[in-house]
């Protein structure tokens, strides 16, 4: 299949750049497989259509968005992709320029070097001189449609109500998650699997054919609990992209089977793609042409979701990060 498959025009008007005053005040759109069918609802009706009874089970990931943007004295940017040491650090960086072996990169207090540039994709290892202070210096890496940068009220809203304090690593949210409140969540079967949202979020689908995508790498972490609560389950149902592509890892490493375990996945979920865990899936609206949009696309059927998505255009749903929600059954 072709990226341009999975296009569609959408008015910039629908893309939420703010977040909604109640996190459960969301739209969500209900989108039946078997049936081919749609109707518009709200969230905090979700709990009529999740049964502990009929052994439904939610799976959310409990990752926690850290401030990973910096930006030096000169107003240079700089993404910690990863943290190698306390003073060590892989990032993105732009103008890449400015950001040559033996560049200066200060921070703050912190005065950091560029010690290596990797050629794969460009990346710089940067090292410190101390530990760069987080709380004063970095900010959320917001997605770039929003067209602002973040703001202190992000801090708490662009953070899901169940992300674990020691489970820090994300660059972003996993947004399907964000419409939980601890009211809501609490009369819904659930459990967790930790995966962090690495980079490749924000990376567009370069290539014609599908097929030819090299997807990011993302770390993640399935603990027995969660993997006993998944076996044991009627129907498993995802809570966001993140959480379907740690259980369909899992299950594909492990004959089928969702296991404790923890690595690393790159698994690109398109059509015609096997889905061994997944009955269903809570998700939030995506870009064209992206990975994510492919993915529902291969758990709904492409037809059907396109379908739904210029509904969703044609009713004014709220896109992506901060928008609303899409069940699909």
């Amino acid at each position: 299949m072709l990226t341009a498959d999975f296009d569609y025009h959408l008015p910039p008007e629908l893309i939420a750049s703010q977040p909604l005053a109640d996190r459960a005040a969301s739209r969500m759109m209900v989108v039946r497989r078997d049936a081919g069918t749609i109707e518009h609802r709200s969230f905090r009706d979700i709990s009529q259509f999740i049964s502990a009874q009929a052994g439904d089970m939610l799976v959310l990931n409990d990752t926690r968005v850290v401030p990973a943007r910096y930006f030096t004295k000169a107003g240079h940017e700089v993404l910690r992709l990863q943290i190698l040491t306390p003073t060590k650090w892989r990032c993105m960086v732009r103008p890449g320029k400015k950001f040559r072996v033996g560049h200066t990169v200060p921070i703050g207090e912190a005065t950091g070097k560029v010690i290596e540039i990797l050629e794969e994709n460009g990346d710089r290892i940067i090292e410190f001189d101390r530990v760069v202070d987080e709380a004063a210096h970095g900010h959320l890496a917001l997605p770039h449609y929003m067209g602002r940068d973040d703001q202190p009220a992000d801090r708490e809203r662009y953070q899901t109500v169940f992300a674990r304090a020691d489970a820090e690593g994300s660059i972003a949210a996993p947004t399907a998650g964000l419409h939980f409140t601890p009211e809501v969540l609490q009369t819904l079967p659930h459990a967790f699997v930790t995966l962090h949202v690495g980079v490749g979020t924000f990376q567009p689908v370069k290539v014609e054919n599908i097929a030819d995508h090299v997807m990011h790498s993302e770390v993640y972490e399935v603990s027995e609990p969660t993997a006993h609560a998944v076996r044991k389950a009627g129907r498993v149902i995802p809570v966001g992209t993140t959480a379907m592509r740690t259980l369909e890892t899992v299950a594909r490493d492990h004959g089928g089977q969702v296991v404790a375990a923890s690595g690393s996945t790159d698994i690109f979920i398109s059509p015609g793609f096997q889905f061994r865990v997944a009955g269903g899936l809570l998700t939030n609206f995506h870009l064209p042409k992206s990975t994510l949009i492919m993915l529902v696309s291969a758990f709904a059927g492409k037809d059907l979701i396109m379908q739904a998505y210029h509904e969703a255009i044609r009713e004014e749903y709220r896109f992506f990060s901060y928008g609303d929600c899409m069940l699909i059954a």
